[in-house]
């Protein structure tokens, strides 16, 4: 198991940099308190949603969210930005963060929790603008604002995380569970079909042509192989700059540099 937590990026003991809490720009404190707001944000969004929906005829909508995959991912980034906000509030407060006490398991389903918010988001995007949308701009203002908000703003979440916090690019493991959740989610699709009788997604809809809907099923694979890769190497690309050519290697809590200042002390008496 160690060599298998190890492949996935759970080390022992778990992130002893803390690059998971901290910035190279911004100290772990504003991390925190950024990442908190963007939850809150994206639970706002949610529930504004439910309720104009509730409120104009549309309560369908709203019992039929977690069949879609733009729902379920946004309500993937609310969750993530409030237990990373969690996270990153404990270690700017102790030195340690909360995330570091938990068990192995847990450990590692965050640290795929974080690859899928930077990729997911991503290929939501990308799907809805170049297939979904229609083309003619929406004529109800909330839905304009709404569709923004879940397919272009969380890709803004998204970036954030892959251009501001210290993490590592993700460790390639991480993508055959990125292929496994979007195989769940369609079988998901289809036991809507079976259970709702309707298609989130036009384009799974096998009656407008089996190859075509295997086609998509493949394009979607390609794409969040190739949105990983991006991905990893702006990740990459981040690090380089930030640690080796800029020098910024992360923005401490008080108590982590005050530890680092005693030892170095302790170094420099022996």
């Amino acid at each position: 198991m160690t060599v298998l937590y190890s492949l996935l990026g759970v080390s022992r003991p778990f992130d002893p940099a803390s690059r998971y809490t901290t910035s190279w720009l911004l100290p772990p404190t504003i991390l925190a308190l950024v990442r908190l707001s963007f939850s809150l944000w994206a639970f706002i969004t949610i529930f504004v949603i439910f309720g104009w929906d509730g409120s104009h005829g549309g309560a369908q909508h709203s019992r039929r969210s977690f069949s879609y995959f733009t729902n379920i991912t946004f309500w993937g980034l609310a969750f993530y930005f409030l237990f990373s906000g969690l996270h990153t509030l404990s270690y700017a407060r102790t030195g340690t963060s909360w995330l570091r006490t938990w068990p192995p398991p847990l450990q590692a389903a965050h640290a795929i929790f974080y690859t899928s918010v930077i990729t997911f988001p991503i290929l939501v995007t990308v799907v809805f603008w170049s297939i979904l949308y229609s083309g003619a701009w929406f004529p109800v203002v909330f839905n304009a604002w709404s569709n923004i908000s879940q397919h272009a703003l969380n890709s803004a979440l998204a970036l954030f995380e892959i251009l501001l916090p210290c993490t590592d690019p993700p460790p390639v493991l991480h993508l055959p569970f990125l292929i496994v959740i979007l195989a769940l989610y369609l079988a998901l699709a289809y036991i809507t079909v079976a259970t709702q009788g309707f298609y989130t997604y036009s384009f799974l809809d096998p009656g407008r042509g089996k190859g075509r809907v295997v086609g998509y099923v493949f394009g979607i694979l390609v794409a969040i192989c190739v949105v990983y890769g991006l991905v990893w190497g702006l990740i990459w690309t981040r690090r380089r700059v930030t640690d080796s050519v800029w020098g910024m290697r992360g923005k401490l809590s008080a108590r982590a540099r005050r530890e680092d200042e005693d030892m170095e002390m302790a170094e420099g008496l022996k």
